[in-house]
């Protein structure tokens, strides 16, 4: 009886933690046309402790962004490297990051490679501060 217990509480344990359990998210967006020297909404991810990392994928009509920032808010975290993927074809970008962001905080713009840039994806690797703080809504901006 009491093992039947014990397979009942691990069940429900279980259950309950299942939808926390993806390992990554994409996000996709159409970010709306802005003038040159505008900071634009790129998207937003929801950073779990257990994932790693997550990708945006700008949806076309592609537009040039010559910067990129992090806002963060709900959780703080750090975000270790990310990886431009522009529409041209060329070879990504590989950025190592080490940015802290606490909750409510901002990266540090980031310029990109060949100033104007048509983005594809943006893919980023993560450490979450801790569980107990719970998920971070990471959302990425770019300039023009």
């Amino acid at each position: 009886m009491r093992a039947l217990a014990l397979h009942l509480i691990l069940a429900l344990t279980i259950v309950t933690l299942l939808p926390d359990l993806s390992f990554s998210q994409t996000a996709v967006i159409a970010p709306r046309p802005g003038t040159p020297g505008e900071w634009r909404y790129l998207g937003t991810v929801n950073a779990r402790f257990t994932a790693d990392h997550d990708a945006i994928v700008v949806q076309g009509p592609y537009d040039f962004f010559r910067k990129i920032k992090f806002k963060v808010t709900s959780a703080p975290i750090n975000i270790i490297r990310l990886i431009v993927t522009y529409d041209d074809g060329g070879l990504p970008e590989n950025i190592d990051t080490r940015f802290s962001i606490p909750a409510g905080g901002e990266s540090r713009i980031i310029d990109l490679r060949g100033n104007r840039r048509k983005i594809r994806t943006i893919e980023f690797w993560y450490d979450t501060k801790g569980v107990l703080q719970g998920r971070a809504n990471v959302s990425v901006f770019g300039q023009k």
